[in-house]
């Protein structure tokens, strides 16, 4: 197990076996991609926006929105995206970035991780066990992105 003697290692070492470390994306991500992916997510007429009691889900190529789902469970809203890409064939999704509205827990750590996403970025703040696992696992996270501002947790190599 890789970080032996924490949660992360003794919990969830099983679901982490053959993970690897995500690699390095050939193009670093541009602060203003991120500023327009807050934007869109708080922009686009949707359940999230229109009620805020529904989580959104965005996966990103580029500047590009390429899914956007939306769910009661920011959870499920993330399995959404990821089920979307698994029928697409689009799995591991290297070079893709992941915005949810919510915060970032390890849960949905995970989830990108196993999708292979190099990128977690998410409107509020992370869990700690989250950023652990995204610098253990090489994932850029980005925390509290909203408007022009964000915090960088790990992997900040890739924004340039």
């Amino acid at each position: 197990t890789r970080t032996s003697g924490c949660a992360v290692g003794t919990v969830f070492g099983d679901m982490m076996e053959g993970v690897d470390q995500v690699s390095l994306a050939a193009t670093p991500v541009h602060t203003s991609w991120i500023y327009r992916l807050s934007h869109l997510i708080n922009r686009t007429p949707s359940l999230y926006l229109e009620t805020g009691a529904i989580h959104g889900t965005v996966l990103c190529e580029k500047d590009q929105p390429l899914i956007y789902m939306e769910d009661v469970g920011r959870h499920n809203a993330v399995d959404k995206v990821v089920g979307a890409l698994l029928t697409r064939d689009r799995l591991p999704a290297s070079d893709l970035g992941l915005i949810v509205s919510g915060r970032a827990s390890f849960e949905l750590m995970q989830k990108t991780l196993v999708a292979g996403i190099p990128l977690l970025a998410a409107v509020s703040a992370p869990s700690s066990l989250a950023v652990r696992l995204a610098t253990e696992f090489n994932v850029t996270l980005v925390g509290f992105l909203r408007g022009d501002t964000f915090n960088i947790y790990s992997a900040g190599e890739r924004i340039t």
